[in-house]
């Protein structure tokens, strides 16, 4: 089947009942088939107006629906009978949908008025933030995260200089010095996000998609764009070992696919009689997603995302 054929039977499933029941369950799970993940690889992929506008609708009632719109992080902020695990949303998830549905065209600030101010609200010391909620009560130390980082400072770019506020400038400059501080690509010093260590070295091998995992050169797109609007400079320490890297791997523009990022993860599932798995299950993915996130194989939206950095980078230093 061509790759227009999968499209079009994404966009035939997202206006269709049986979407339409899944977001009436939940706006996120399950990974990888739930509406929301065929919503996110169009998006990915330049297709967003694709997206009918009745799963536009349906997502937004269905994020609506959360029995939660904060980041929970003392027991006391959540409510008796509220699973922590299921129902409670996290920054990249945030980040996200509001670049999704901001990028459809919906007012989000309207329709969704409490996700804009989430991201200022989680920032921790040094700019980043962590999906991990255990990691802002740590006491002597700054467990940060870039995947928790990445989609929140991604949507509030979206928006032009001119409508940023006070705080999301200051948001923004924090969490590009903390992009920069980690020269895209070091994962945390601390004990507490120890893990993110042994995760970085992987972030050399671009995905697709990315959904709300983390690689060099999405990092570095998201640091470009910044420096774009602002018109401030980037340390070249902070990004050349990035830029030499990228460059050396594909000389002639074109990037493949090196990993699958979102091989091997598991999923709440739901069942037909309406309730919630306690424990994660393998996930599944559909047809469009498998033809596009096949490692080894070249990436038109990687490679137009390098070339488009690339020349941006050219730009603002000439």
């Amino acid at each position: 089947m061509s790759l227009a054929a999968q499209i079009g039977r994404s966009v035939a499933y997202l206006g269709s009942p049986e979407a339409r029941r899944s977001l009436e369950a939940d706006c996120y799970w399950p990974k990888w088939h739930a509406p929301w993940w065929h919503m996110l690889l169009l998006h990915e992929m330049g297709e967003t107006t694709r997206i009918p506008e009745i799963a536009i609708t349906h997502l937004i009632a269905s994020i609506n629906r959360m029995p939660l719109k904060i980041f929970p992080i003392q027991a006391h902020e959540i409510p008796a009978g509220v699973r922590v695990d299921l129902q409670t949303a996290c920054h990249c998830e945030m980040g996200n949908f509001y670049r999704v549905l901001a990028s459809w065209g919906v007012n989000v600030d309207k329709e969704l008025p409490w996700i804009r101010p989430w991201f200022l609200k989680y920032q921790m010391a040094d700019g980043g933030l962590n999906c991990d909620s255990s990691a802002y009560c740590v006491p002597d130390e700054v467990p940060s995260s870039m995947v928790g980082t990445i989609a929140a400072f991604e949507a509030i770019l979206l928006h032009t200089r001119n409508s940023w506020t006070v705080d999301e400038e200051s948001f923004l400059e924090r969490g590009a010095r903390f992009l920069m501080e980690r020269k895209l690509l070091l994962g945390s010093h601390t004990k507490h996000n120890a893990a993110e260590r042994d995760a970085a070295p992987a972030w050399l091998q671009p995905c697709f998609p990315r959904f709300y995992f983390y690689d060099v050169l999405r990092g570095l797109n998201a640091l470009v764009l910044w420096a774009e609007q602002t018109g401030q400079s980037l340390p070249a320490e902070s990004i050349q070992p990035v830029v030499d890297y990228l460059d050396q791997r594909y000389p002639d523009g074109t990037v493949r696919i090196e990993r699958c990022a979102f091989a091997g993860k598991k999923t709440f599932q739901h069942s037909v009689s309406g309730d919630w798995s306690e424990d994660r299950k393998p996930a599944s993915v559909f047809p469009l997603l498998n033809a596009v996130s096949a490692v080894g194989e070249l990436s038109p939206y990687l490679s137009w995302q390098w070339q488009t950095t690339k020349r941006r980078l050219r730009d603002l230093n000439s």
